[in-house]
């Protein structure tokens, strides 16, 4: 993926549009996500409904020459046949999506227990937050309705499960809260977090399962123990509302993306800010109209942890590579809103205003030795930990980012 090569466009997925709605109201598509092991597709396409797409897209939205690693013949349910597209209506405007870690054997009890009907396997999950503040949650394979969480009192904005599969759900709501559930207990409300100020857009869980990070439309941000539920600190550095944040592959970096049309990357764990990545306009307009033409809408790290993506109101995907101040790609893409890399790399999903999914090629690269060691041994190290190795100082600035 050489430095200025565009992500080429691989496919595009339009909602069909029901007659008897509005043609323009609540058509956003607000959440993409690809299911951890990388065999569902879930996007909100507007109008109450959640579309769940078997990946890889079937042959016809994939142009030739693109066509996708082949769905590992594991997951496939024996005797099942291939699993089928399905709609999920929600009866509310969806505005938050997240799978569960597959598979989640802890999972059989609660599903058997409660629904009889629904085979003794565990399952794939996806959590949907809505306009009323509930939370829906779904089988994948059979597109049931498992359970339903009632709490918040506003839109859920963002759904973030616990990586490690313990079916910890964390949501983040208009309400100014974020909310935990614990879908082994029914899906038992186990801890009200608050504090934020303004409306939470967004939440994510580090892979360690150690942090969790929320973003209000406030300046600062917001890190909290998985273990304890309690404040860790406060990370203060952006000039405008934060809307967006996500955690490197191995938990040792942090990026939150602002309204004020920069990317941070932290050190979680001390709270340095380590560099900021500037959004500038390739065509600044000519008068000073709009000041927010670069306002950041999401952020993503890809699952290697060496590239981002980010979408601004500037109608464009960009990707960056870590260790550069400037972007390696842009893409064309208007009313940008939400970003995700596939689980395998080599894809990015993005949603836009107008109920749109389309999919990009994204730098597929083989990580040096030295990154797959350092994100090794990231995933289990804290900074601290690693600043007390007795290792030469070089060594130790590569380990916690200060160096590429």
């Amino acid at each position: 993926f050489p430095r200025g090569e565009e992500p080429l466009l691989l496919a595009e997925l339009k909602p069909g549009r029901p007659h008897q709605f509005d043609w323009k109201s609540s058509c956003e598509t607000w959440s993409v996500a690809f299911s951890p092991d990388g065999s569902w597709f879930a996007w909100s396409q507007g109008h109450c409904i959640v579309k769940l797409i078997p990946w890889p897209l079937e042959e016809q939205f994939i142009p030739k020459g693109f066509e996708a690693k082949s769905r590992s013949s594991k997951n496939e349910t024996k005797g099942r046949g291939s699993p089928k597209e399905k709609t999920l209506d929600c009866g509310q405007i969806v505005w938050g999506l997240a799978f569960s870690p597959w598979p989640s054997p802890p999972s059989k009890k609660l599903w058997a227990r409660h629904h009889p009907q629904v085979p003794d396997v565990s399952c794939l999950i996806l959590a949907t937050g809505l306009n009323d503040g509930q939370i829906k949650i779904w089988e994948v394979q059979t597109g049931l309705l498992l359970l339903n969480l009632s709490g918040h009192q506003d839109v859920v904005r963002d759904l973030s499960f616990t990586p490690s599969g313990s079916l910890i759900l964390v949501s983040a709501s208009r309400d100014k809260t974020l909310r935990i559930w614990d879908l082994n207990k029914h899906g038992k409300q186990i801890q009200v977090l608050s504090g934020h100020l303004q409306w939470v857009y967004c939440c994510s869980i580090s892979p360690d399962c150690s942090m969790l990070c929320s973003a209000a439309g406030e300046k600062s941000v917001f890190l909290w123990s998985m273990r304890s539920y309690t404040l860790i600190r406060k990370l203060e550095g952006h000039q405008s509302s934060v809307v967006s944040c996500d955690f490197s592959p191995d938990s040792a970096l942090l990026v939150t993306a602002s309204y004020d049309t920069n990317v941070i990357m932290w050190d979680p764990y001390t709270g340095e800010r380590l560099r900021s990545l500037h959004h500038t306009q390739l065509n600044p307009p000519m008068d000073d109209s709009d000041v927010h033409i670069s306002s950041l809408r999401s952020v993503c790290f890809s699952p290697e942890g060496l590239y981002l993506a980010t979408v601004a109101d500037d109608r464009l995907l960009r990707i960056w590579a870590l260790e550069l101040k400037t972007p390696i790609a842009f893409a064309p893409m208007t009313n940008g809103l939400c970003c995700t890399f596939f689980p395998h790399g080599g894809v990015i999903a993005t949603g836009t205003r107008d109920g749109h999914v389309q999919f990009w090629t994204a730098p597929r690269v083989l990580s040096s030795l030295k990154h797959l060691c350092r994100k090794a041994l990231r995933s289990f190290l804290t900074t601290y930990q690693v600043l007390a190795l007795p290792i030469p100082k070089k060594m130790k600035e590569f380990l916690t980012y200060r160096t590429f």
